[in-house]
């Protein structure tokens, strides 16, 4: 374990929001137990016209206990240089990237290379993906170029790893590299009373509920898990399913399925950006959490899942499986709308769920940050 180091992790921190903010900013407070931590944020992530959500920033104050420099500029090269002279002269011990797709790789790449000039920093990647869910053809060439300034990297899930040796076998990275699963998110908070939760979201309580959780894309499989729900037995027509996350498309074509099968009065649509101080409310409201995806490498979603000690339904697709061991922490099923349905009928039999969550209280020890920390230094 890394002691007295000085890190900078570079990825989204506040003022930005999301998932990715968050790990940061976690791994932040584990790293600075024993060690002096920066974290180097973005004073532009993306320009607007590709985000597609509402906004990329939070309305939260910004934390008081973290060193937060809001400097990169991911599109300008010139801003690339000069950050990466600052750090060259800072000389901080070890560089954390946090990468999640290819479209970063020329900036970060760049700030690196200008960085390792300085015959000190080492470089570090915690890696989400290789390849991007939704494909580029400047991809293999962007993360190729990133990749060839690291010393090492930790994937999130076993398929990424098997990505990144197997598509860039001759990097040192490669040789460098293993595997851990992305630790628990343990930063929301404690579960609250589920009768309170459902009154705070205004739901009935004595209904079921399945939680899709996150921001929604194709990939992600909202419209096969509605589909699932038009599936459904009578016998189970009192499940509901409740939909928290802000749309990354056009919504349309969901509602044209919630529509279609006459499902507006168990599809409860809280289609906006859920901050971190209502996340609890969400898994303290749901009995399964269910993750409809047609492709993922892994998800912090399964995480929070954990946490909350909620049963999931997962899709048997990339990495999820190796979170969520079929029939003690959840189901697993094929990426259909059978599939899902299947699942959900046999999720919710008998004392399926009781004994899901206690197991999850073992399971989820596993997830541990400071096991995280120990695999990231490694190698270093």
């Amino acid at each position: 374990m890394w002691k007295g180091k000085h890190i900078v992790i570079v990825g989204p921190a506040h003022p930005l929001r999301g998932g990715l903010a968050t790990y940061n900013e976690r791994l932040a407070r584990e790293l600075m137990l024993h060690n002096k931590v920066t974290l180097l944020t973005f004073s532009l992530q993306y320009p607007n016209f590709l985000f597609p959500g509402e906004s990329q920033y939070s309305s939260d104050p910004k934390p008081t206990d973290l060193d937060i420099d809001i400097q990169l500029n991911s599109i300008n090269p010139i801003n690339w240089i000069t950050t990466g002279y600052k750090y060259k002269k800072i000389k901080p011990d070890i560089i954390i990237f946090r990468y999640w797709m290819p479209f970063f790789g020329p900036c970060f790449g760049t700030f690196a290379r200008i960085v390792k000039g300085n015959g000190h920093t080492k470089m570090v990647a915690i890696t989400d993906n290789i390849i991007p869910h939704e494909k580029h053809f400047y991809d293999k060439a962007c993360t190729n170029y990133f990749l060839g300034c690291l010393d090492s990297a930790v994937a999130m899930s076993k398929k990424v790893l098997h990505d990144l040796q197997t598509l860039f076998p001759n990097k040192t990275v490669a040789k460098h590299s293993q595997y851990h699963a992305h630790p628990l998110y343990d930063n929301f908070g404690a579960k609250i009373n589920r009768d309170e939760a459902c009154k705070q979201l205004n739901l009935d309580p004595s209904r079921k509920y399945l939680l899709f959780f996150g921001f929604i894309r194709k990939y992600k499989g909202l419209d096969l898990l509605l589909e699932a729900m038009a599936l459904l037995p009578e016998s189970t027509k009192d499940i509901d399913l409740i939909v928290a996350g802000e749309f990354y498309e056009d919504r349309q074509p969901y509602d044209d399925i919630i529509a279609k099968h006459g499902l507006e009065s168990r599809v409860h649509l809280h289609t906006k950006f859920i901050p971190n101080d209502d996340v609890r409310i969400y898994f303290s409201a749901a009995d399964v959490v269910a993750q409809p995806y047609r492709s993922a490498t892994q998800s912090g979603v399964s995480q929070v899942a954990y946490h909350f000690e909620v049963p999931m339904i997962i899709t048997n697709v990339g990495g999820l499986s190796e979170l969520v061991p079929h029939g003690e922490a959840g189901m697993v099923c094929e990426p259909t709308a059978e599939g899902l349905s299947e699942a959900i009928v046999s999720i919710f039999e008998g004392q399926n769920i009781p004994q899901m969550k206690e197991n999850l209280k073992e399971l989820k020890k596993q997830f541990s940050w400071e096991s995280m920390v120990n695999c990231l230094s490694a190698e270093n």
